[in-house]
């Protein structure tokens, strides 16, 4: 028997590189024969992440970074990469269900308007070099072998974020190596400042036109004024009523919750609230929910996650916990965030 040749590490990247491109491509052509015919509105509410469920992939043909790269900051890029944390690594994948390297950066460039190519390969040549980590500023680009195998965004203060490989989620850590490269894609020194993510303010016709059942939409007023007055991104709490108790301020599980949101009776009475009250379910959720915004990075997947299992299980598991449950509740939910904008 012949013995193969050997492999190189260089031809191995440079193979990898020609598959995610011909997947990408593939991927492209199917996303405009998908779209075609179709309307699709603009997304207000989940702005910062609703694109997370678009097909982005039609855009993957592009020579380099498009569309108003002056008016965004390095910090804006760190913060749309920061809401994509505990998303697990899945292989060629770009949505809130899994996403890989050149997907996380794809991803949140184009929340921001900048189309980028899809592979690392690609990416590693947009912008303009950067000499050395010394000289990086958060939102540039991070990438790892030559033609790039991997990339991350750097954060400052020598970290990056990351979808790392499988069984991992999007993580931040420290730079564990030195860069092959650095790109950066916006523009060094201050900018205009960042569209924001909405905060409060969806109508009851918002909430039905995206599928919300009747019995939701009428606490329309009082989602959005706790919604305003936590800083919750909008339509995030009538999304939660909805899969937990389906509008229903009655409703009682198998387990013990209660009430439109749901309130463990441990938790509402820690809170001093009644948790059949719909005013003050939907007030103490509007708390739960914005602490584990604060916990988590401003993560919205990480602070549903939380409130369907705990805190303490997506710190010990680094992300949404492996429950199916609790997986399908976060899938859910933003894609009724999604369709509310």
């Amino acid at each position: 028997m012949t013995a193969p040749a050997a492999v190189g590490l260089g031809d191995i990247a440079a193979q990898i590189a020609a598959i995610q491109s011909t997947i990408a491509s593939l991927s492209a052509r199917a996303a405009v024969a998908t779209t075609a015919g179709s309307t699709t509105g603009v997304a207000s509410s989940a702005a910062a992440f609703g694109a997370q469920y678009s097909s982005a992939l039609a855009s993957t043909t592009s020579s380099g970074p498009t569309a108003g790269t002056g008016s965004v900051t390095g910090d804006a890029v760190v913060a749309d990469a920061k809401k994509y944390l505990g998303v697990p690594y899945v292989w060629g994948a770009e949505s809130m269900s899994g996403i890989d390297c050149s997907g996380l950066v794809q991803a949140t460039y184009k929340d921001l308007g900048i189309s980028l190519p899809r592979v690392a390969a690609d990416q590693a040549h947009e912008g303009t070099a950067v000499p050395s980590l010394a000289q990086a500023q958060p939102g540039d680009l991070l990438t790892f072998g030559d033609p790039a195998y991997h990339i991350a965004i750097y954060l400052g203060n020598n970290q990056l974020i990351e979808s790392p490989e499988p069984g991992k989620t999007v993580h931040i850590t420290d730079v564990y190596q030195t860069p092959t490269s650095i790109r950066r894609i916006v523009p060094a020194g201050p900018a205009a400042a960042p569209a924001t993510t909405q905060v409060g303010g969806l109508s009851a016709a918002a909430l039905t036109s995206a599928g919300l059942t009747p019995s939701v939409a009428a606490f329309a007023p009082q989602f959005a004024a706790a919604e305003a007055q936590y800083r919750l991104p909008a339509g995030m709490l009538a999304a939660v009523a909805q899969q937990e108790s389906g509008g229903n301020p009655s409703a009682v599980s198998p387990a013990g919750a209660q009430g439109l949101m749901q309130l463990m009776p441990a938790t509402a009475a820690g809170a001093g609230v009644n948790a059949f009250d719909p005013g003050q379910s939907i007030e103490a959720a509007a708390k739960i929910l914005s602490g584990n915004l604060h916990r988590f990075n401003g993560s919205v997947p990480l602070a549903l996650a939380a409130y369907n299992a705990g805190a303490g299980a997506v710190a010990q598991y680094g992300g949404i916990p492996p429950y199916t449950e609790t997986q399908n509740y976060v899938r859910r939910i933003v894609a009724m965030m999604e369709a509310g904008g």
